[in-house]
């Protein structure tokens, strides 16, 4: 869903020694647009999916031909700034910026030819008057104060940007159709599609977003998505002089390329990783009575369980994402495990923490289908990992593979 060109990335570079281009940019565009005729045409850019961790969703644009002037401009509102201070936070604290970027139809083609993405144009079917609606609002996108935006996945994006300006042009006279009747998908489910091809990114993205994902998305809320806002958009209809004018027509093919197809390799998925992992845990532990090369595969277990719990807690209430707000997968990476770490490191025994780990993990694993959020089926196995390590530290008499109560008897 976002398209970093290399026409902007070098703009970036030169962005130090340049200081002013940005702003002269940003202040003539306004200025050459708003000369736009009764010809002015606009069209919906669709963009397929690229195999990068960004592309893989689509991208979407708004492209506007003025015949008279023999311009042709595509106005993109994915882009963003590299070089900003703070990256890396501000994208996890969900404090990044995006911004409105124009470029000539040739020059936004050109990456696409290159990475093999296929890239539609429908003509949108909009009157003089709701073109210069139109118009006006992208030069207002188009000043200083307002070029930059706070991007949300789902529902402020390089997509519903361009949906909404099209409902602001066009007013009650746009229509989509009626919602449809069966179960309706989650935005977590519309993101999964995109996803399934890529098993380790979804296991990640299904890993940081929370319960609010798992609500349902109407057929407008579906529109995040560059492919079914063009799917969605070219059902919609206009209402004008008694008449139902189909929002876009003329689809055109600009660039032609396949989908890219990726071979799934369930022998390298979460799943069979994990499944690996446990029966590897259970034989170490039924063969292993030593308790300095437990306590150092459970101290590097634990070291990688504390680092998603802290993913937990930050993403739970340290982030402006909202979409990763209320993620019920604190219940079995929760923070007690960051103690249980503490205790191995400080070589104590710590039973009572182990078994706060055992019971929630256990809870999560039985309680799972009543709770208000889908969860991986990987995360099933990485819970049943929690439960024997914490089980075998707990102390319980039924467990044979609970270690001795004793460190010192154990020659820990």
């Amino acid at each position: 869903m976002i398209k970093i060109t290399y026409v902007y990335k070098m703009r970036i570079i030169m962005k130090k020694i340049f200081v002013l281009c940005p702003v002269i940019l940003l202040i003539c565009s306004p200025v050459l647009f708003s000369q736009s005729s009764n010809d002015t045409l606009a069209y919906l850019i669709t963009c397929g999916p690229g195999t990068e961790t960004y592309s893989i969703y689509g991208h979407s644009a708004l492209r506007i031909v003025i015949p008279e002037k023999h311009t042709d401009t595509v106005y993109n509102w994915g882009v963003f700034d590299f070089s900003a201070p703070n990256f890396a936070w501000k994208f996890a604290k969900g404090r990044l910026d995006y911004m409105l970027d124009t470029e000539a139809l040739k020059g936004f083609l050109k990456e696409y030819y290159f990475e093999k993405r296929y890239v539609f144009s429908q003509k949108i079917n909009i009157d003089p008057v709701e073109t210069r609606k139109l118009v006006s609002l992208i030069n207002e996108n188009l000043k200083p104060e307002n070029v930059k935006y706070r991007y949300d996945f789902f529902y402020d994006d390089c997509s519903t940007r361009i949906r909404d300006l099209l409902e602001k042009s066009i007013g009650e006279k746009l229509k989509y159709p009626l919602q449809e009747t069966g179960r309706i998908p989650s935005f977590r489910d519309l993101v999964a599609r995109y996803q399934n091809p890529y098993p380790w990114l979804k296991f990640g993205v299904d890993l940081i977003m929370g319960s609010t994902s798992d609500k349902r998305a109407i057929f407008r809320d579906r529109m995040f998505l560059p492919i079914d806002m063009k799917d969605g958009l070219s059902k919609a209809v206009i209402h004008r002089s008694d008449k139902r004018i189909p929002l876009l027509s003329n689809p055109e093919i600009l660039l032609d390329f396949d989908a890219p197809v990726i071979k799934q390799k369930f022998l390298i998925s979460p799943p069979f990783i994990f499944t690996l992992a446990i029966i590897l845990i259970l034989i170490l532990a039924a063969l292993t009575k030593s308790r300095k090369i437990t306590r150092l595969i459970d101290l590097i277990i634990y070291s990688v369980f504390s680092v998603l719990s802290i993913l937990m807690i930050f993403f739970n209430f340290f982030t402006d994402h909202q979409q990763m707000k209320w993620n019920l997968n604190i219940l079995w990476l929760n923070p007690f495990i960051i103690v249980c770490l503490i205790m191995l490191i400080m070589n104590k025994t710590g039973m009572i923490w182990f078994r706060v780990v055992f019971f929630m993990s256990a809870c999560f694993l039985v309680l799972h289908f009543i709770l208000p959020q889908d969860f991986n089926i990987a995360f099933f196995l990485l819970a049943i990992i929690l439960l024997v390590r914490s089980s075998e530290r707990s102390g319980f008499d039924w467990n044979p593979l609970s270690l001795p109560h004793n460190p010192q008897s154990a020659g820990l």
